[in-house]
């Protein structure tokens, strides 16, 4: 039953599908990014094992800012089932190449919605969406420079162990 105070949203129902949405997304990112980080850990690469443990946190947080601007605003915030995760990689690369693809995927996913709530006139939740968008720009560059490190790298001899002393000085 809803109380007086979630009667009325000024959040339409296409827009807290969409936040719900997202937050699924962000909830998997969060699983997927911790997912990399015991595999680096397992494969010795521990700087880069506690890069991915940071994103990990970072992207729960990002759902929970989520959750709370849909609860704030009188909507309906649901949990996220999370499942589809990945544990094996082959390498090291192929996992610094699907942190880029999913950091992309996350940015399109808001520019798609920020588009939806301009259309629909939602305001608010524009606004509210600028954070996530400069956030972004930061995420994707932090992922490419990950790929940068490792081709500039390479991973002749000493080479995986350069790379994740360098991705771990990424977080500091």
């Amino acid at each position: 039953m809803k109380t007086l105070l979630r009667l009325k949203s000024s959040l339409q129902e296409s827009v807290q599908d969409m936040l719900n949405g997202q937050m699924k997304m962000e909830a998997h990112s969060s699983s997927q990014y911790l997912a990399m980080s015991a595999w680096c850990h397992e494969q010795g690469l521990i700087e880069t094992g506690e890069y991915f443990k940071k994103q990990a946190e970072e992207e729960r947080t990002h759902m929970l800012k989520i959750y709370d601007y849909l609860i704030d605003m009188g909507g309906r915030a649901l949990s996220p089932d999370v499942t589809d995760i990945q544990n094996d990689f082959t390498d090291l690369k192929a996992i610094l190449e699907q942190y880029l693809e999913m950091e992309i995927g996350i940015t399109e996913s808001f520019n798609k919605m920020t588009d939806a709530c301009i259309k629909a006139k939602d305001f608010q939740t524009v606004k509210f969406f600028e954070w996530f968008l400069t956030e972004q720009m930061e995420e994707e560059d932090a992922a490419r420079r990950t790929l940068e490190i490792y081709e500039l790298i390479g991973t002749e001899l000493d080479g995986l162990f350069k790379i994740d002393h360098q991705i771990g000085k990424l977080k500091e």
